[in-house]
């Protein structure tokens, strides 16, 4: 069965769209959804049942869900154990990430992540197996000064990239272009995840 694209980013972007138009009440998820292809060693897997029993999926979803229970936690070293030693951002390190959770922690409380997976691409680069994950989601929290529920980032169809570090995969950053004109001290977008 042929997927059309439009139709898939159309069910991606209602399902976004609902969530964001929703008082934002977000539980924590690492979802793959439906329509996600796997494409690994050149096989393509597109049956859910079959993705969601990989052990490479499994893997990645383990990986995310120990980023969120860190960030319901707020514990900023466990969340680090998430960043790639390697990590390199248009710039930012992992010291530069550690300064933002810190702020985000100071400002925001109830902090916590939505990821929707709809491709899961994995390669040998050298000598480290990779993975793009194609994700749609979301970053929320309460606002420490007014109790609002705020998002504080979103993304769509973002490439997150991934890089198995012994046993774990951690994050190596994202696709996506700095903007031309950010004000001094601003992080180009998607620094976190």
């Amino acid at each position: 069965m042929k997927r059309d694209p439009k139709a898939s980013a159309f069910v991606v972007l209602s399902l976004a769209l609902s969530w964001a138009s929703a008082p934002i009440q977000v539980s924590a998820k690492v979802q793959v959804l439906p329509e996600t292809t796997l494409l690994m060693e050149r096989k393509k897997v597109t049956q859910q049942n079959e993705i969601l029993r990989h052990p490479v999926v499994t893997d990645l979803l383990a990986a995310f869900e120990r980023a969120e229970a860190a960030l319901k936690k707020e514990d900023i070293d466990a969340l680090m154990q998430f960043y790639a030693s390697s990590y390199d951002y248009h710039g930012l390190k992992g010291d530069d990430v550690r300064r933002v959770w810190t702020e985000v922690f100071e400002h925001y409380k109830a902090v916590e992540s939505l990821h929707l997976f709809s491709d899961i691409k994995v390669t040998q680069v050298n000598n480290d197996v990779r993975a793009e994950v194609t994700c749609t989601g979301g970053l929320y929290g309460t606002d420490e000064h007014s109790g609002d529920r705020v998002t504080l980032d979103s993304w769509f169809r973002e490439v997150h990239y991934l890089v198995k570090e012994g046993e774990a995969w951690r994050f190596l950053g994202n696709a996506g272009n700095v903007p031309a004109a950010a004000p001094f001290a601003s992080a180009p977008h998607h620094p976190l995840f």
